[in-house]
């Protein structure tokens, strides 16, 4: 078979990284991350990106366009080939590649045919990292034949009898769609009785009367080129019959018992059967040895026809269609065979490595039968392609060791059968880059506490980066005891808590440098429904309300919503929501159901369900307890400037005693239908006089309630206007404060509508200086809130009032309030910085306050800045990141904690105003004294022998100071954990290595290591190890039960054993009585006893573990005989294992155990390593 390629687009993960490369680095593919920023600036091999179809059927009345797109870096340039040799579009003027593109355009709508251009296309995109290459498109013109001429004779037959009406199609490309009408355009009806076979034939399984016409006709339509060929009408006649003879079924289509269909994996597998017979067989379908799939199976044709689609091997076997009618049946059998063309399983993938690194790229597919792959390199087969020394074939899988720069190329593997065929790009690209976060800065996370929360770093580098995640400015790298660390550069906190709430940093390293970015993670108070709906029966006809009280994070937006049977509430005005509950009145029979409460946020989502059942009334009349109905007759009388009496008279209360009326108005000049509350009687008034504002355009309404709710509202009053009149109020929230250093911006909360009293609201604003004597300016403004004074001096105190007025007089007069104009920066930097050193790590800082009049502002406080400039071990200047400190209000001095021992400090003092910070001071150096240091870096201990211990160890990674010594100290570990005396040793601080000898030989040490400054010891750090066996002593444990003079003891024992039982049984044959038994029982023999731990005999022998090797170093005792605690097992392994302890001969103590439980190496024991395994072979 050909090349083929199926483009797609393949979005890649950004950058996965294996956990294990957080500690040992491991190197490992890379994939890059389709960021357009990004690979504007990477180096790249082409990628085709858009191609035509391989089998590409064009239409001739058309320009032929053959799609080739790419991308890459540098753009690729583009050549094509044609039947296999080049394609020179120069030569033709009717070809034109389109600019930037590979893109083909053949204009044969001027000139040419399209016949010409017929043949197999191939295109290739290339730059200087490599050449990528498309499926072969085959390029064919679409056919739309017509039908061959033919004379075709009436049909006649008899009323019951079957008939196949022939289509044969012409062949067209594409093939045809077929189908049936008559003359008028009208498909004709198909049934089960008559109906339209996969070869487009038309079958009758019995004709009837009205089957007889003269225009039975079959058109092909050819949608490529959307046109339709019509074949010569068909004429049947069919004749009645007084009676037609019924028959069994007979199969029309396929032929005879068995017949055998081939199909592609993945197709839509069609199988038909068509039978005649009297009465119209009914087709059933069966799958031998097998059920047919459920989901896959289709019936077409009414049943004629089965369909399973996306099949696979798994469908092959038999398939049985049965047709059946009330006088037999006939089965047929259709042996399926599905075979494949290839398919993938394991696609190459693009793979992007640093100088230096390893790769595999692995091209793995399927199919029936097995394809072949072939690998081809920029186009060229590989076997004829240039040498590359980093690149080695392994079938399936190219492997690439130590690559370099001009190992960059394009590969393309070829996987074929005799059913098709699979091409893919992938490319080696080898970059050295320096890492790229490519999340957004600063991106906020919102999650609900105790849920997951995922914080993203997507990145990209080569060599491939690490990541490392810290929360907070000082926090330390977290770990996986509670956080998890994905590939992709995800934190993982598995359940999210309050204190998981800060800024998080992920900081992405690799050889050639170093990337950083904050994300910021807020966490939310779940949405709960405190109180949930209930369970409810009431009566047809009656009132129901549930309730759905929600509680939320207060940072949220909640919705809520009601749903009836997970659907929507009926869209009825019996159906009220408000904030808290959902209210049904007049509830009928179709109400009941379930009623679902569902409260969502942004961030998540709760419910809870109750069910309203609703049951038939009482069948005695019962009160009727309902809200009253509304007073009505409403009257305005005694209309004074101020003041109107309301009168009313009350509904019916519904057998409940109404306890109030609810008095409500209107104001029709400034808020036209948006009702107040003005008043409350009591249920027993049905007067009020009422208390009126002037300019107000008064309407009134009042509702009465009782125990049961409220009445709707009275029809509204007569309209009162009253009379205008001053404002009786002025603005609130008068202040006073400036935005720029020469202005001052006085606002207020203006009156609304119904305050002014009358028309032409105007607001006189008024200020002055307060420690000044200037006269009070003033300004009349209307329609606003704020006014602005310009040229002020800087942050002056000035006194301010706003007063309203109307066309009828002004308001009394306002309350003074104090403001300030606008702030500068402060000029003056304070002065005589003194800074105390209190310990190593903490300092205390004094200044001068500066004056307040150079302050310019409101004093906000002191900001220290410091920062470490030179570190007094080193000796060497480096930046380091300015730390702050703000002290609030007037306070001149402050403690800086959080110092580093040992360290020189500068530092200076900045004042702060609302505008911002003055000039710093001068910068003020200290010196921290020096602190303990931390623990060492580590401790190991290598080199184990009889009685020594080797130690090594790193400096302290903080020595706070110059090391002096190093403190050791250590004691041994008997077998029950007993911890023995305490040796304390003192190391020079030069040393990382020292050496402990005369040590006890097998046993177990415990050490304490810290490192010291003059200002004592630091953190300890611990390890134990265990010296070795005496190879001596276990050189000469041998198995006793491999000995001869041992076995000839047994011999002899079992021997003298059997002697006495002859001779016992004799005697007690010969009836005498055995005159030894009492003592026999008294003082059993030893020989016939199980030989006993403490008298240095064995009891049961095992042989379970008794061909163990000696472990290497073991020993026997120094006197040559083997101990009663000896076996032929390694002493290593029973008891405390290589924690048993030697006297001072060399014998071991400690006792024998059947149960042979090994402990963990430790110490700097050695445990065999695993095989290494080819990274390569298991890339995937």
């Amino acid at each position: 078979m050909q090349l083929k390629i199926m483009p797609k687009k393949k979005y890649l993960s950004a950058g996965r990284v294996p956990l294990v490369l957080f500690l040992c680095q491991m190197i490992s593919a890379l994939e890059v991350p389709l960021d357009p920023k990004l690979l504007e600036d990477l180096v790249q091999p082409p990628t085709i990106t858009q191609q035509s179809p391989k089998d590409y059927i064009i239409d001739p009345r058309e320009n032929i366009v053959i799609q080739c797109e790419a991308k890459g870096k540098p753009p690729p340039s583009f050549s094509w080939t044609r039947n296999g040799t080049h394609f020179d579009i120069d030569k033709d003027p009717l070809v034109t590649m389109r600019p930037g593109s590979g893109t083909l355009v053949i204009n044969i709508m001027s000139e040419g045919k399209a016949e010409t251009y017929e043949g197999v296309y191939q295109c290739t995109a290339r730059n200087e990292r490599g050449a990528a290459i498309s499926n072969n498109i085959v390029i064919r013109p679409s056919r739309s034949p017509l039908w061959t001429k033919e004379k075709l004779e009436p049909i006649t037959l008899r009323n019951g009898q079957s008939l196949v009406l022939p289509c044969r199609p012409p062949i067209g490309l594409p093939p045809a769609i077929i189908f049936w009408m008559d003359n008028s355009f009208q498909r004709l009806p198909q049934s089960e009785r008559v109906s339209q076979g996969l070869n487009g034939d038309l079958y009758f399984s019995n004709v009837l009367p009205e089957d007889t016409r003269e225009d039975y006709i079959c058109y092909a339509r050819f949608n490529h080129t959307q046109t339709i060929q019509q074949k010569q009408p068909i004429s049947v006649k069919v004749i009645s019959a007084k009676s037609s003879k019924e028959r069994p079924p007979t199969l029309l289509t396929p032929e005879g018992n068995a017949s055998h269909k081939e199909e592609l994996r993945g197709n839509v597998l069609s199988l038909e059967c068509i039978a005649e017979g009297l009465p119209t067989p009914i087709i059933y379908w069966i799958k031998e040895d097998g059920t047919l799939p459920i989901n896959r199976t289709l019936y077409r044709n009414f049943k004629k026809t089965l369909q399973i689609t996306h099949v696979s091997e798994a469908d092959s076997g038999n398939y049985q269609c049965i047709a059946k009618n009330a006088l037999g049946a006939v089965h047929h059998t259709i042996s399926v065979t599905v075979k494949a063309a290839p398919y993938w399983i394991t696609a190459p993938q693009n793979l992007v490595l640093s100088p230096g690194e390893d790769g595999t790229l692995i091209c793995r597919a399927n199919g029936n039968p097995k394809p072949t792959i072939g690998w081809l390199t920029n186009g060229v087969p590989i076997e004829i392609a240039p040498d590359d020394p980093s690149r080695k074939i392994d079938g399936d899988t190219i492997i690439f060791t130590h690559v370099q720069e001009r190992s960059s190329a394009v590969y393309q593997c070829n996987a074929s059968n005799e059913y098709g065929y699979l091409l893919a790009n992938a490319f080696v690209n080898v970059l050295a880059e320096p890492p790229r976060i490519l999340t957004s800065a600063n991106t906020l996370y919102q999650v609900i506490a105790n849920r997951p929360a995922l914080l993203d770093c997507a990145f990209f580098g080569s060599p491939l980066p690490t990541i490392e995640w810290f929360k907070g400015a000082k926090g330390r790298a977290l770990h996986e005891d509670i956080y998890v660390l994905h590939e992709n550069g995800t934190l993982e906190i598995p359940v999210a808590q309050k204190d998981s709430t800060g800024t998080y940093t992920c900081v992405a390293r690799n050889k050639l440098g170093v990337a950083k970015n904050e994300v910021h993670l807020e966490i939310k108070d779940p949405t709960r429904i405190i109180k949930q709906p209930e369970y409810a029966v009431v009566q047809r006809g009656s009132k129901v309300s549930f309730e759905c009280k929600v509680k939320h994070d207060h940072t949220l937006i909640p919705t809520v919503m009601w749903l009836k049977d997970n659907g929507e509430l009926p869209s009825e005005k019996r159906f009220t929501v408000d904030k808290d509950h959902l209210v049904i009145t007049d509830v009928s029979d179709d109400d009941g159901g379930t009623y679902t409460c569902m409260a969502n946020t942004s961030l998540d989502d709760v419910s809870a369900s109750a069910v309203l059942r609703v049951v038939a009334p009482t069948p005695t009349p019962a009160p009727i307890y309902d809200v009253p109905n509304p007073p009505f007759d409403l009257e305005l009388t005694n209309q004074l400037d101020k003041s109107v009496q309301l009168t009313w008279t009350p509904g019916d209360d519904n057998n409940s005693p109404i306890t109030k009326f609810i008095i409500e108005y209107e104001d029709g000049m400034h808020e036209a239908g948006l009702w107040h509350h003005q008043a409350e009687v009591s249920g027993t008034q049905t007067t009020a006089q009422l208390k009126l504002s002037p300019y107000v355009n008064y309407s009134f309404r009042v509702m009465a309630e009782n125990n049961i709710g409220r009445s709707s509202p009275s029809e509204a009053s007569e309209q009162y206007l009253t009379k205008a009149a001053e404002p009786d109020q002025n603005p609130t929230a008068v202040e006073g404060l400036g935005t720029e250093p020469d202005n001052l911006v006085i606002t207020w909360k203006p009156l609304n509508g119904f305050e002014s009293n009358g028309p032409g609201l105007q607001y006189k604003v008024s200020w002055r200086q307060k420690d000044g004597d200037d006269e009070w300016t003033s300004v009349v403004v209307a329609n606003v809130s704020k006014y602005i004074v310009s040229g002020t001096p800087t942050f002056v105190p000035y006194l301010i009032k706003v007063q309203a007025l109307n066309d009828v007089g002004f308001a009394p007069e306002p309350a003074t309030v104090m403001g300030h104009s606008g702030e500068d920066l402060p000029m003056v930097a304070p002065g005589n910085v003194r800074v105390s050193v209190v310990n190593s790590t903490l300092a205390e800082v004094h200044w001068d306050p500066v004056p307040l009049k150079s302050i310019r502002g409101h004093l906000q406080g002191y900001r220290v800045y410091y920062w470490k400039a030179q570190s007094s071990s080193k000796r060497d200047r480096r930046h380091i990141e300015k730390k702050i400190l703000t002290f609030q209000g007037s306070k001149t001095h402050g403690m800086l904690p959080g110092l580093e021992p040992y360290s020189h400090y500068t530092l200076n003092v900045r004042v702060v105003n609302g505008k911002g910070e003055g000039p710093a001071s001068s910068d003020r150096g200290f010196h921290t004294p020096e602190g303990v240091p931390s623990a060492p870096s580590s401790l190991k201990i290598v080199n184990p022998t009889l009685d020594s211990l080797t130690l090594e160890w790193d400096p302290p990674s903080h020595p706070n100071g110059i090391l002096t010594e190093y403190t050791l100290k250590y004691q041994p570990i008997n077998s029950t954990h007993e911890l023995g005396p305490l040796v304390d040793i003192k190391i020079p601080a030069n040393k990382t290595r020292w050496t402990l000898k005369n040590l006890n030989f097998s046993t177990r040490y415990k050490f304490y290591f810290s490192a010291q400054t003059s200002a004592g010891s630091g953190s300890q750090i611990t390890e134990e190890a265990i010296t070795t066996v005496d190879e001596a002593m276990a050189s000469r444990q041998v198995d006793i039960a491999t000995q001869g003079w041992f076995i000839g003891l047994m011999c002899a024992v079992a021997l003298l054993i059997l002697i006495l039982l002859i001779v016992c049984f004799i005697r007690r044959n010969k009836g005498g009585k055995y005159p030894v038994k009492e003592k026999e029982d008294a003082h059993a023999d030893p020989e016939i006893q199980p030989m006993k731990e403490d008298d240095g005999t064995f009891g049961e022998y095992s042989d379970a573990e008794d061909h163990k090797p000696l472990k290497k170093g073991s020993r026997t005792p120094s006197d040559r005989t083997v101990k009663k605690e000896d076996s032929d097992d390694s002493l290593v392994d029973y008891g405390e294992g290589v924690n048993g302890q030697f006297n001072e001969d060399g014998s071991f103590i400690g006792q024998y155990s059947g149960k042979k439980e090994k402990e963990p190496a430790e110490g700097n024991e050695s445990s065999e390593a695993p095989s290494p395994v080819n990274a390569m072979n298991s890339f995937v």
